[in-house]
């Protein structure tokens, strides 16, 4: 993308283990090794998954050296425990603020088209996934959704009781301002008078 993203922020983890592995043996072009850790660096990673393949690259290994990891280093270490932060309080256990995030859903694709839109009120800081739950209760025959939990997080497999399908190639894509979002709806944290679209689409 000219900016060090490689693909999006969940499959940067394995691009760099990828590159770094190859680079001595396998490099079609030149990248810029700096930029694209600059990505990482710059991003806020909390997906176990994510972490898990982005923190050997982080390291200057890949997942080839498992072979030869020296497990006896590490007996003893064990990593810090946080307790979870409430959903409504900050760092300090000051009440976050309240902002409004413009939601709609929109299908043209299959069966009976539909668009609706929503404006919900949610603390700040909140998930993508936590504003689809508060408009899901504001008006359930409208805004109702489904999720699956994968290793990446929720994966939401219908809204308004459309079902995404492998057969059909249909799935929910999730934009803002027209542009894919580049993290799942379990990690997405829409700011104030944002437009989060949902949309049924095909790949």
């Amino acid at each position: 993308k000219g900016n060090g993203m490689i693909g999006n922020i969940y499959s940067m983890g394995l691009a760099l283990q990828a590159l770094e592995a190859t680079r001595k043996f396998y490099a079609p072009r030149k990248w810029d090794c700096a930029q694209a850790f600059s990505v990482v660096f710059a991003h806020d990673y909390q997906q176990p998954m994510a972490i898990a393949q982005v923190l050997p690259a982080l390291v200057g290994t890949s997942y080839l050296d498992v072979a030869g990891l020296d497990c006896a280093a590490t007996k003893g270490v064990s990593p810090n425990r946080q307790l979870p932060l409430s959903p409504t309080l900050g760092t300090h256990g000051i009440p976050r603020a309240p902002i409004q995030v413009h939601y709609s859903i929109t299908n043209t694709l299959q069966g009976k088209h539909f668009h609706y839109s929503t404006t919900v009120t949610v603390p700040s800081g909140s998930t993508l996934l936590q504003v689809m739950e508060v408009a899901a209760e504001e008006n359930p025959q409208t805004f109702s959704f489904q999720t699956e939990q994968t290793s990446w997080g929720p994966y939401v497999t219908s809204i308004h009781g459309l079902a995404a399908s492998t057969e059909d190639r249909t799935y929910w894509q999730f934009l803002s301002a027209g542009d894919a979002l580049d993290e799942g709806v379990g990690m997405y944290k829409p700011h104030a008078g944002e437009h989060i679209q949902a949309v049924f689409s095909t790949y």
